[in-house]
């Protein structure tokens, strides 16, 4: 018997056990290099000037560096298609867990913009302190040339701050232009600004190299706060320091340097300790490439492989159109190989040269043929001015044309395939596919799998559920499920897939046109679904088991199936949520 929160448990403990992780990971950064610089006696001199600003940069960078490592890594798709794969990882919550790459990729890029606030902000307020705290004693570890220089002058005249501002603009780009609104609007606006990251990270590797913070290098020779014997007969005069103090003058060094006991450097004068060397200062050797060199070299060579891997012709043997505005595409290439549920990306030269759209594969190359197939909805620029390339050779039948009779379309270059959530329909014994409108893509490569063959599969039960507005969106893929249907019923099989069609908009009962049709007119319901009483039924014919939910759709249905399958049911099933997402 499931324990009652097991769904949740399957479907969010390790999620967010993972998301505590990464939060405690930074938090603890944070802390440990805010210390380091807050009461490390080497930094003794620099906090004395800077105060808190210091302790705040020096903490954030360390943050920075951390989640600007981090946020490539979710980003190379071919190391986390090869990881999800069967032969590699063998749990199942595993490859659900690198699913969710680009959730953990949004989430580094969100630490990335606070943590800049905060270490844009903990500099200016260390500008001015350089401004203010100006001291003759140290000019070595003073970015100020002189007492009181304007702090905007210290920003723009030095390569940190310069680079600096850049990377806070390219950052500012990148991180409006990846909101919803606009990325649903123009994507085009949003990758492109993301390809700003590149001169994003060669700025952040110089704003680092500068060497403008300095520590102390001889605490040995020179024990922070003590008295240097060559300025001992100066009477020299102590400053104001960052944190409303004064810099240690002769008296307040001496007791300071009673807390340190060097005897072969000092020499002792009553109650005073007299250094026989100044304070040296040194800049820190830069740590940020030691942090971005790794994930940024995979990514640049993931980058360059797939850029080989597009190189490769792509021959377009068919193009037909569907009703509502959808165009199939098929298409073949050498030596391209794809699971059910993998997508790929699609590039037009013709319409965009480094505009690049991700479509799911509606059929996978087989053994027997080497054609596969995306689906497009017709909807924005893009994929406008791609179907008015096409539009001109546009075929009414689906034969595929050989080679020396085919006609000539646009040049494409298709990367991939990609892993995504929907190729795990085959490793549950029940799985429930839900679709959305076009979002019914991802399983249709996983209903041709089944039409071909399911040697070699874990399924057991198939339930398919599609919601449309309009009754011509299910003449998509409607042949494909008749077929599927005889098939089933051939073989005496007709439990093992169960269709529910949904027509959500409409002015009263409608079927789907043709006679052919008759088995899905009777799987054909008016309305939206019940989804409620959908999961009661699907877990008490699935009592006790696991029943993988795959979701490809608009975000309310998401939400709400997502809200079912982490609640408890009296049948012991346990329902794991799977959704699709290509934004």
């Amino acid at each position: 018997m499931a324990l009652p929160c097991a769904s949740w448990l399957s479907n969010e403990a390790l999620k967010h056990l993972f998301l505590l992780s990464w939060l405690a990971l930074n938090i603890g950064l944070f802390y440990k290099t805010f210390t380091v610089y807050y009461s490390g006696p080497q930094y003794f001199y620099l906090h004395q000037m800077l105060g808190l600003g210091l302790c705040v940069s020096r903490a954030s960078a360390s943050v920075l560096n951390l989640n600007c490592s981090l946020v490539l890594l979710p980003m190379c798709r071919t190391v986390i298609g090869l990881l999800r794969g069967p032969k590699m990882v063998l749990s199942r919550k595993t490859r659900r867990m690198l699913d969710k790459h680009k959730t953990f990729h949004a989430a580094c890029g969100l630490a990335i913009c606070l943590f800049s606030a905060v270490h844009v902000g903990a500099h200016v307020l260390n500008a001015v302190n350089f401004s203010v705290n100006y001291n003759h004693e140290f000019p070595s570890i003073n970015v100020a040339r002189y007492k009181n220089e304007d702090p905007r002058k210290i920003i723009f005249t030095s390569v940190p701050g310069v680079t600096g501002v850049l990377m806070v603009l390219i950052l500012f780009l990148m991180c409006t232009a990846s909101t919803s609104s606009i990325r649903t609007a123009n994507y085009g606006i949003f990758l492109h600004t993301h390809n700003l990251f590149f001169i994003f990270y060669l700025l952040l590797l110089l704003h680092a190299c500068a060497g403008v913070l300095k520590y102390q290098s001889n605490l040995e020779e020179h024990p922070p706060g003590c008295l240097y014997l060559n300025r001992s007969a100066q009477g020299e005069v102590p400053g104001a320091a960052a944190d409303g103090g004064e810099f240690p003058g002769r008296a307040a060094r001496a007791l300071m340097g009673s807390f340190f006991s060097h005897e072969d450097m000092s020499v002792h004068n009553n109650s005073e300790k007299i250094c026989t060397k100044g304070p040296t200062f040194r800049p820190h050797f830069p740590e940020t490439w030691l942090w971005i060199s790794g994930p940024l070299c995979l990514y640049c060579a993931e980058r360059l492989y797939r850029y080989i891997r597009s190189s490769k012709p792509v021959t377009i043997v068919a193009v037909i159109t569907h009703p509502c505005d959808v165009v199939e595409i098929r298409m073949v290439k050498e030596k391209f190989s794809a699971r059910p549920g993998q997508y790929i990306t699609l590039l037009c030269p013709s319409v965009s040269a480094l505009e690049t759209h991700p479509f799911t594969l509606t059929m996978c190359p087989t053994e027997s043929k080497a054609t596969f197939a995306i689906h497009i909805k017709v909807v924005g620029d893009w994929t406008e001015r791609f179907y008015e390339l096409l539009e001109s050779h546009l075929t009414a039948g689906t034969e595929i044309l050989p080679k020396c009779q085919q006609r000539k379309h646009p040049k494409i270059y298709v990367d991939g395939p990609f892993g995504s959530p929907s190729e795990e329909v085959f490793n549950y014994q029940i799985s429930l596919c839900i679709a959305g409108g076009i979002g019914v893509t991802p399983f249709a490569s996983v209903l041709n799998r089944l039409l071909d063959s399911w040697d070699g599969c874990k399924l057991q039960r198939l339930y398919f559920v599609w919601v449309c507005r309009d009754i011509h969106s299910f003449l998509w893929f409607a042949d494909l499920l008749c077929l599927l249907h005889r098939k089933l019923w051939q073989e005496n099989r007709p439990d093992y897939l169960n269709i529910q069609l949904y027509l959500s908009q409409t002015n009263g009962i409608q079927n789907i046109i043709g006679e052919k049709y008759q088995a899905l007119n009777s799987r054909l319901s008016i309305g939206r679904p019940q989804w409620k009483l959908l999961f009661e039924e699907v877990a008490k014919s699935s009592r006790g088991k696991t029943v993988g939910v795959f979701c490809c759709g608009p975000k309310g249905i998401s939400k709400e199936l997502h809200k079912l399958c982490n609640s408890a049911n009296q049948y012991g099933t346990t329902f794991e949520y799977n959704k699709e997402s290509f934004t």
